[in-house]
This record gives C-alpha cells, sequence and structure tokens, in this order.
C-alpha cells in the first residue's frame, strides 16, 4: 500500500460524513507506518476505544471506513480466529467491528460486520512481522503471496457488501 497523509484518509472515508471525517483521531505516526506490508491501515481511536478505522486502496484511490466494535465484544464475548488473514488469537483478540453501509443504506441504519484482529494488523501477522500473544499462526501450505491475496480479498468481499 502507498503511503497516506492525514488530509488522503480523511477525504477517502465512504461511510460517514465529512464533519465526522474531520473530527476523527488519525494516527499521528503515519510516517514511520510500515506502508510496503500493510494491505490497509487499521487503528482504533484511542478516545473511543468502541471506535475504529480502516483504510485500503480500492480501484486506484483510497478507501476509508469508520467501525465500531459490537457491544458483544465489550462485554468479552469473542471469537478466535479473525475472518480476514484468518489468524488466531487468545481472548479478545478478535472482535466483531461493525461497518454503517455506504450512501442511503447507512442512513437508514444498516450495518456490515465482520470478525477481525482487535488490533487490525492483520498485514503484519500475515507476513510474520507481529505475532499473536500466547499462540502462533497456524501454519499453511498456501505461500505468502497466496496468504496476502486472501486476505485482501476477504477485505474485498467485505467492501463489496458495505456497497450493496
Amino acid at each position: 500500500m502507498r503511503s497516506l497523509t492525514e488530509h488522503d484518509i480523511r477525504n477517502a472515508f465512504v461511510n460517514c460524513s465529512k464533519g465526522e471525517a474531520k473530527r476523527l483521531a488519525v494516527p499521528r505516526d503515519l510516517d514511520e507506518r510500515p506502508w510496503d506490508d500493510l494491505d490497509f491501515l487499521g487503528w482504533r481511536d484511542p478516545g473511543a476505544p468502541d471506535r475504529s478505522y480502516l483504510v485500503t486502496e480500492r480501484r486506484g484511490r483510497p478507501v476509508a471506513l469508520s467501525m465500531r466494535l459490537a457491544s458483544a465484544h465489550r462485554g468479552f464475548l469473542h471469537r478466535s480466529m479473525c475472518s480476514l488473514c484468518l489468524t488466531t488469537h487468545p481472548g479478545g483478540g478478535v472482535a466483531l467491528m461493525t461497518a454503517r453501509k455506504a450512501g442511503a443504506a447507512g442512513r437508514d441504519g444498516n450495518s456490515v460486520g465482520l470478525y477481525m484482529c482487535s488490533d487490525l494488523a492483520c498485514s503484519l501477522y500475515v507476513r510474520g512481522k507481529k505475532v499473536p500473544q500466547s499462540t502462533l499462526r497456524i501454519e499453511e501450505s498456501l505461500t505468502l503471496e497466496e496468504q496476502i491475496a486472501r486476505t485482501t480479498g476477504n477485505l474485498s468481499a467485505f467492501l463489496d457488501k458495505l456497497d450493496a
């Protein structure tokens, strides 16, 4: 993924208003991110722990999502495998993230959810740059390139559901 500026990120949101995008917390360490190892940039809002954000490239341009942790996660119910990268985590390492749909459907309250790594570091787990706490990634017969393609394909399918 190419490096992004705060301006790029704020202008890429598809499921929140421009005012919401202007007010949300963007990471201050964008220059330090390992962009070459990221299929998407994801982060949690330190001031609002139930909010998270994701930015990826789609059709040659950045696309950003505002997401919320499902209330079940706040009650420590969780699933142990991420639906994007298939990394397993011990308690609380995977959370149901829900994103409001784009356009009129989102304004009507429709959303789509996906179980994701709570820290949104899927790209780094797939590449072995980050290891889940107290567990290892399942050894796979797929090549690294195939695992990356699967992760980006899963993300693309999630984004397709937001547009539908």
